[in-house]
């Protein structure tokens, strides 16, 4: 999967459509993402012992295909590839956007790396 906790996603379907939020929590499982105030859902919990009732609010799952990376060099909803880098004779991988893959091709590309 190649959305990670904390990146900035935008929803490309459901009643938020078009939200930007963050990714709260991955499912690879699942091939899920949980996504900050996105398709929230309202639990009534029942009155038990001395605590009253509750009225509970979280956010639900959603699948991973149904949200866009942004990229940070736009600010625009983008898909995503991985780039090998050779340095000292180890290999990395990183995530990039086909604009900065782009942009950064030809000069160094650690300049360019997204978390």
């Amino acid at each position: 999967m190649k959305i990670r906790t904390w990146d900035k996603v935008v929803v490309t379907s459901w009643k938020d459509k078009w939200t930007i939020a963050e990714v709260l929590k991955v499912i690879k499982d699942k091939n899920a993402v949980v996504v900050k105030w996105v398709n929230v859902v309202t639990r009534h919990v029942k009155k038990q012992g001395t605590t009253p009732w509750q009225k509970l609010q979280f956010e639900k799952a959603i699948d991973a295909s149904n949200v866009m990376l942004i990229c940070p060099f736009t600010d625009k909803p983008t898909r995503v590839g991985y780039i090998i880098i050779e340095e000292k004779g180890k290999k990395k991988k990183f995530r990039f956007s086909k604009v900065a893959v782009k942009q950064w091709a030809k000069k160094d590309a650690k300049d360019a790396i997204i978390k």
